[in-house]
Order: structure tokens, then C-alpha cells, then sequence
């Protein structure tokens, strides 16, 4: 069995594209989809053996990947990766900024020290990737880059750190979206909700026991997967989004939209759309 994409086979045939956070979770998924559309796809993280299964995972189903271990927020390790690349396969098509991560707190308890930890994962990290894709490849033969960000404009309650960060993240795709543009660079970002992902057993006290509620917030009456993710991000690298640039795509069930002052009626009609083929259910939904 092999990934079930909405989009042509043979899409990102003969490109190169980068993919951090790639060992788990949305990133796993999207760097499935991408190999499985034809390009060579090459993934990061920190964790080499999360890497490894992601990479044997792909080449069973008939795609080619690399892997590449070091820390996004580390400049010295981001600019050899990045030199690695692109001396092995030319240049750089495409980046999907997935990597980052957070951790619940409420504002008042929250450290100097871990505030800096998750905005240089979500914010720092994905600039310092950016830059030396731009200007170790992109700048010379264009490309697509596209962001990660969240769902994050009603605030983020518990989660200020993060909240701050995806927001800035979002400032800084249209920023460089408009520098950038002069070389054919188009800069973009994707913002999900609340996604069905392994990134949800992470959690752990009352913000765990959140998560099976979630659903009930929303209005389509169901969380996202990590497929309607990693379509967006497709769109997005692809030559279908040639005149989009600094813009972002919500993957959110329409949760911002929801108003205190009316009831959100209960709704089962919403169909998720689950094209990857090893995609698993997190525990704290009953998953296996």
C-alpha cells in the first residue's frame, strides 16, 4: 500500500525537497506524500533513529530519501546540513519549516528560559533554515518554502510561548515572501488546528484530558489529519501555487470562527480525508 494523494503522480518529479521535523507526525506524513509524488525527499530532525524508520518507510513504498540529523536552532549545524544538500543533489526545490514543538503552561508559572526554548523551535529555528536554503540555493534558481504555523489568532491560552512564536512566524512568511520574491522565492505557511497526530501523546495532565473534548469546539464536529496537512503543504510547493506568496492556509475545522454567544450544534457529516497509508490514531484517542 502506498500514499493516496488528491494530487497527479509525478508532481515533484526530479525535485528536491527538505523537510524538518520529518521523523514523526505531520512531518512524517508530508515527506511520504512528497516522495510518494516523486521527488527525492530529504528529512531532519534531531533524533537519527526516528529518521531511520521514516526513511526505510519510504523506500519500501517505492520513494527516495536522505536523512539529516542536527538541532534547527543550532546556525553552525543548519549551515553544513544545508552545504551537505545541496552538494549532493544540486539544489533545493522545496522546504517544509515543520520542525518545532511546545509544551502546556500557563503564562504566570512560565520561565524566561522556557520561553526562549520553544520561540528558538518555532520561530528561530525555521529562519536560520530558511536563510541558508535562500541563500545557499534558492536565491540562484528560486523555489517554495512553506511555514509552520497554528491557530493562533484568538490567542493561546497555556500555550503563550508558542502562541508568540507561530504569530511571529506568520510575520516572518510575509516578510520574506515580499524579499524574496526577486528571485523567484515564494514563501508561504500552513496553519493547523487541532490535528489527530502523535505530537497529542506528548501531553500529559489536565491539557491531556482536554484533547478528547476538542472535537465538541469545533465546527465541522471533528479534529484534522495529518493528511489534510500535508495536502495543503503539496499545494503550496507546487507549481499550482505559482502567484501565492505570503499568504497562509487554515487547516482548522473552522474552530476560530466559533462564537460564545450562539450554541455550536453537534455534526457528524464532516468527512476526514486520510490519505496516508501507516497514518495511526494517538493513544489519547484510542488509538493503538
Amino acid at each position: 500500500m502506498t500514499y493516496r494523494s488528491v494530487f497527479k503522480p509525478g508532481l515533484f518529479e526530479g525535485q528536491t525537497v527538505v523537510v524538518t521535523g520529518g521523523g514523526s507526525g505531520i512531518g512524517r506524513c508530508t515527506a511520504h506524500e512528497i516522495a510518494a509524488l516523486g521527488a527525492h525527499v530529504v528529512i531532519t530532525g534531531r533524533k537519527p533513529e526516528k529518521l531511520d524508520v521514516v526513511k526505510v518507510e519510504i523506500e519500501a513504498a517505492g520513494g527516495t530519501c536522505e536523512t539529516h540529523t542536527f538541532d534547527i536552532r543550532e546556525e553552525a549545524q543548519v549551515k553544513e546540513a544545508v552545504a551537505t544538500i545541496v552538494a549532493k543533489n544540486g539544489r533545493i526545490h522545496g522546504l517544509f519549516n515543520n520542525a518545532g514543538g511546545q509544551f502546556p503552561s500557563p503564562a504566570a508559572s512560565l520561565s524566561a528560559k522556557g520561553f526562549d526554548v520553544v520561540v528558538r523551535n518555532n520561530l528561530t529555528g525555521g529562519f536560520i533554515v530558511s536563510r541558508e536554503v535562500f541563500t545557499q540555493s534558492m536565491q540562484s534558481h528560486g523555489g517554495s518554502i512553506v511555514n509552520m504555523t497554528a491557530d493562533y489568532r484568538n490567542g493561546f491560552p497555556n500555550m503563550v510561548h508558542t502562541g508568540a512564536a507561530r504569530a511571529g512566524m506568520a510575520n516572518l512568511t510575509m516578510t520574506l515572501a515580499y524579499e524574496w520574491a526577486v528571485a523567484g522565492v515564494r514563501v508561504n505557511s500552513v496553519a493547523p488546528g487541532w490535528i489527530a497526530s502523535s505530537g497529542m501523546d506528548t501531553y500529559t495532565g489536565d491539557f491531556k484530558e482536554q484533547i478528547p473534548k476538542l472535537k465538541g469546539y469545533c465546527p465541522l464536529g471533528r479534529l484534522g489529519t495529518e493528511s489534510e496537512v500535508s495536502a495543503a503543504v503539496c499545494f503550496l510547493l507546487s507549481d499550482a501555487s505559482a502567484y501565492i506568496t505570503g499568504t497562509e492556509i487554515r487547516i482548522d475545522g473552522g474552530v476560530p470562527l466559533a462564537n460564545r454567544s450562539v450554541d455550536l450544534p453537534a455534526t457528524d457529516k464532516s468527512q476526514a480525508f486520510n490519505g496516508f497509508h501507516l497514518a495511526k490514531t494517538p493513544k489519547v484517542l484510542g488509538g493503538e
